[in-house]
């Protein structure tokens, strides 16, 4: 019955959709031949416009869908009709006689909504188009047959905690393949299946919504909500379809910080230094992330003084730290409140009072054994120098601050005095100087003092103790150098001859002034004048006298301004001599000229010396090798050379070889003398042979003339005295040299 049914629509729609489509016209210019006026013939059109057929039809094939007709067309069976286009001869076929159009399987809206095709009527015995093709439309009419699906399922979703009713969540669209165009197949209507009473949608457009207020994330944090979409309006035989939304409430800061406990109890050693954590506090906040941070402070001012309390990096405990150093004997507790404050807070949930909490803290101090505290971090003494040893030079003093406290002694730690300078009374603490100091030695002395207590020798501390050397006059003033300079005899009246420098090693308060006076004696011939700076002028008054063997000794008195005062006498040496146009020295005293180079008179005297000395030496010695040299070879070098320079021939053969002894020049003692005989050369006289030398003295016997040499010239009353050292010397010389030349 519904097969019929849905026949007779498609048939009514394709029929009751029926145009006319126009033909080309055909101008005919006469009849049989003859002329007239030319006769248009009208244009006919096709009497249809477009066909429906209802997708998943499922009824007996081919269904016929419609029908194609001309004008032109008389029934006489001449009138052929052809389809082309989409689908034409697979699912759509033609019927060419009477041009009834037939689907031949089920179509699918979905898939393909409409189908585009060609229709033409051509003469059948020519294939003579009859009417120009005309396009027609073949429309896939939609049923219900998808129901909706959501594409972005499932959802997820955050919304804040303790949100207000109606807040929207998120929005959930379904999509529905039917026709939104026809019938209701494509109205979809919304409904929660699951997640009720707290969450709500709205039916038309899928918008979620908070249907309850102040949902708490700290009693649930997730929800799952299920969304249905149905169409047909929603009505009964609709087809549906749902997804998920899983919606999770973000943190707000709604809660105070909250200590568990109302008390908390820490014990810290007494020798616990600053920044040494006590102990650990945490504040309990449901909260999460920066809505859980949490600053820690101390309320009261006797707990803020010894401790201090910060947060961790996490945000979330407080550390309680010492802040300054304890004492188990001055007080043994402490107690403070200690209040912890969220760092953010939102202003709507100030309405649930204070976002802080407050808790109590007692800290004991605990004993433990402690070193001996000195009274001062570090002690500085004095006492002045040259004292007698046994002098008082200070106290240092350490106690024990344990409880019973144990005696205390006292040491001086051998590597800060290795010169056992001072020394230390073991019980009192006093120290006292061991020797006289000098401070012009050394100023400052840096002793470490050991203190122990005598219950407990493990138990002890250090001190730096510094000793300063206090001043005192002792030391004369000197010159700065030992002055030897020269004045030319030309010089005018009142020229400088040299700036006389002096030094005082006593501190600036005895040395801060040296004066000068001078000359004094007979060479009271040169003028001292006092700068009055530690320095003074030497000067010349009047012309000096002309060059003399000997310089002149200018005495110079010098004194300080210390209590008590000290002076001594020191002299400068000044040699006069002749001098250039341009004020160098022509000719002056030897001792004074070299002298004014910068050598003095004890100086060249152990030069010449030591050059004396090494000439004697050196002579001795080649003269006694060569004296050696000539004992041994005298005649047979004699005859050697001879030969050799006197031999200028071609050759003699045997003769040659007769001539000269070979054995003379290998083994000069061991050979024998040659026989007398005839020359073998003639251009040779012989000549005689001098007897051979006796052998030189030994070591022994050189030694003992030496020394016979040597007092002998010591003895000698011509020889000059010690000052003129060089003449003796060569006199000496020459007269251990004069035997052995004789000889």
């Amino acid at each position: 019955m519904w097969g019929l049914v849905r026949l007779l629509l498609a048939w009514l729609g394709g029929w009751g959709c029926m145009g006319r489509l126009a033909a080309p016209a055909r101008a005919w210019a006469g009849s049989r031949g003859h002329p007239g006026p030319a006769l248009l013939r009208t244009r006919r059109s096709w009497v249809w416009n477009q066909f429906f057929v209802i997708e998943e039809y499922a009824g007996p094939e081919p269904v016929l869908i419609g029908k194609l007709h001309s004008d032109v067309d008389r029934g006489e069976g001449r009138t052929k009709y052809l389809l082309t286009g989409e689908g034409a001869g697979t699912v759509f076929v033609i019927d060419e006689a009477t041009g009834n159009i037939h689907v031949t399987k089920s179509l699918d809206r979905e898939e393909k909504a409409q189908y585009v095709l060609l229709a033409q009527a051509v003469d059948r015995a020519s294939n003579r188009p009859l009417e120009p093709p005309s396009e027609f439309i073949i429309k896939v009419q939609d049923i219900n047959d998808n129901p909706p699906i959501f594409p972005l399922g499932p959802y997820h979703a955050t919304v804040p905690e303790m949100s207000n009713v109606g807040t929207s969540v998120i929005q959930v669209t379904a999509h529905d393949a039917d026709d939104p165009s026809y019938g209701n197949s494509a109205k979809l209507v919304y409904t929660v299946l699951d997640g009720l009473p707290f969450f709500s949608v709205d039916p038309q457009t899928g918008v979620v919504r908070t249907a309850i207020p102040n949902m708490d994330r700290e009693t649930q944090e997730e929800f799952l909500v299920v969304i249905q979409a149905k169409d047909m309006g929603g009505h009964m035989g609709g087809l549906s379809g749902s997804t998920t939304v899983t919606v999770t409430l973000s943190d707000v800061n709604d809660n105070p910080p909250k200590f568990p406990q109302s008390l908390y109890q820490f014990s810290v050693v007494e020798t616990a230094g600053p920044g040494t954590l006590v102990g650990r506090l945490r504040a309990q906040d449901p909260d999460l992330g920066d809505n859980a941070l949490m600053a820690y402070s101390i309320l009261d001012g006797e707990g803020s003084e010894a401790f201090s309390i910060s947060t961790d990096s996490q945000g979330r405990d407080g550390l309680l730290t010492v802040r300054k150093p304890l004492d188990f004997e001055s007080r043994r507790s402490y107690s403070f409140r200690v209040e912890a404050t969220n760092t953010l807070i939102d202003p709507a949930y100030l309405r649930r009072g204070p976002f802080k909490d407050v808790a109590s803290v007692r800290v004991a101090v605990q004993d433990a054994p402690e070193p001996p505290a000195f009274t001062q971090a570090a002690y500085h003494l004095t006492v002045p120098e040259n004292k007698a040893p046994g002098t008082l030079v200070g106290q240092i003093s350490a106690a024990d601050l344990d409880s019973p406290a144990s005696p205390i002694r006292y040491s001086i730690l051998p590597h800060s005095d290795p010169e056992r300078c001072f020394s230390i009374q073991p019980e009192e603490g006093t120290i006292h100087t061991a020797a006289p100091l000098d401070r012009e030695a050394r100023v400052w002395h840096n002793l470490t003092v050991l203190a122990t207590e005598l219950d407990s020798s493990a138990q002890a501390s250090r001190v730096q103790v510094a000793i300063q050397t206090l001043d005192e006059n002792d030391n004369a003033p000197q010159l700065a150098e030992p002055y030897d300079t020269f004045v030319c005899d030309s010089a005018a009246p009142g020229q400088l001859i040299q700036v006389i420098r002096a030094l005082d090693r006593d501190e600036v308060g005895n040395s801060s002034h040296v004066s000068f006076r001078g000359p004094l004696g007979p060479d009271a011939n040169f003028t001292v004048r006092d700068n009055r700076d530690g320095s003074a002028s030497l000067l010349l008054p009047s012309r000096p006298a002309p060059p003399r063997h000997a310089p002149y000794l200018v005495p110079i008195e010098l004194w300080d301004w210390g209590q008590p005062a000290l002076s001594s006498t020191a002299t400068v040496t000044v040699s006069v001599c002749r001098c250039q146009p341009d004020g160098s020295v022509a000719s002056c005293w030897p001792e004074a000229h070299l002298s004014a180079a910068g050598l003095s008179t004890g100086a060249l005297l152990a030069i010449i010396t030591c050059v004396g000395a090494l000439l004697a030496l050196v002579v001795l010695f080649v003269a006694l090798r060569r004296q050696k040299q000539e004992a041994l070879m005298v005649l047979e070098e004699e005859d050697v050379r001879e030969n050799i320079i006197t031999y200028d021939d071609e050759g003699g053969g045997e003769e040659d070889t007769e001539a000269f002894d070979i054995t003379a020049l290998q083994n000069p003692d061991g050979a024998a003398p040659p026989a007398p005989g005839p020359p073998a050369r003639r251009d040779v006289l012989p000549r005689a042979r001098v007897s051979r030398q006796p052998r030189p003295p030994g070591p022994a016997d050189v030694a003992q003339l030496l020394a016979l040499r040597l007092r002998e010239a010591d003895e000698d009353p011509g020889v000059p005295p010690p000052a003129c050292m060089v003449p003796s010397i060569t006199h000496g010389l020459s007269l251990i040299l004069a035997p052995l030349a004789s000889s």
